[in-house]
């Protein structure tokens, strides 16, 4: 039997679901791989406990990969740059600046810089793929698009290097009934982003996970 393979959707600082999730309805053992699709901060409150419970995980020796999302991206690009300030307050930032206990990003902890620095922009297993968003299907190397891995999904591809593999996404906010009819279908592209922060959304505010082997969704 396989060790199993799961993915969460974008947790948004939704920690108290996220560990739930992984804790009760997972059930995560050191021998299970958790591949984390991105976007752990931002318009939720506990962007902080997001990623310091992601770092604790992997200091107790979960294996876990945790991928860039756009809203990382933004954060760093904020850091780099104050004219990218205001593009990361619009898409939530003020709710990490406060979780972090910080009223600017300049002030925040050096260890969280490198932690989102080091994240990967997309991970391949097997036949199994897994990025934040999508890929550049028209490139000869669509690893190579980095943006398109943090903003652009799309349904299908056909581009050689990716047309045998299961591309597990998140990113674009779906319902809960809709990821769940489309699990079935056994689908080339899976999007598991069920809107966890969208509490208020009809139909939304679930923080999914994809068994990959096994095709199950767990969600809460």
């Amino acid at each position: 039997m396989r060790n199993r393979l799961f993915a969460i959707g974008d947790v948004h600082g939704c920690f108290d679901s996220l560990k739930y999730l992984v804790e009760t309805k997972i059930q995560l053992h050191k021998k299970d791989k958790l591949v984390l699709l991105g976007d752990y901060i931002d318009r939720g409150d506990k962007s902080k406990e997001v990623v310091d419970y992601i770092i604790e995980l992997k200091k107790k020796g979960f294996d876990i990969v945790p991928l860039m999302g756009n809203h990382e991206a933004l954060l760093l690009d904020a850091y780099k740059n104050e004219k990218n300030i205001s593009k990361w307050i619009q898409n939530g930032g003020n709710e990490t600046l406060k979780s972090f206990e910080i009223n600017s990003i300049k002030n925040i902890d050096p260890k969280y810089l490198t932690f989102f620095k080091e994240l990967e922009y997309f991970y391949l297993l097997g036949e199994f793929l897994f990025v934040h968003a999508g890929f550049n299907n028209d490139l000869i190397k669509p690893f190579d698009d980095k943006y398109f891995m943090l903003w652009k999904c799309k349904e299908s591809y056909a581009n050689p290097l990716l047309v045998n593999k299961t591309i597990v996404h998140g990113h674009n906010p779906i319902s809960i009934s809709k990821c769940e009819n489309r699990i079935p279908s056994k689908l080339a592209v899976v999007n598991i982003d069920t809107g966890c922060v969208y509490k208020d959304k009809d139909g939304f505010g679930r923080l999914t996970a994809y068994e990959c082997n096994t095709q199950r969704i767990l969600f809460v």
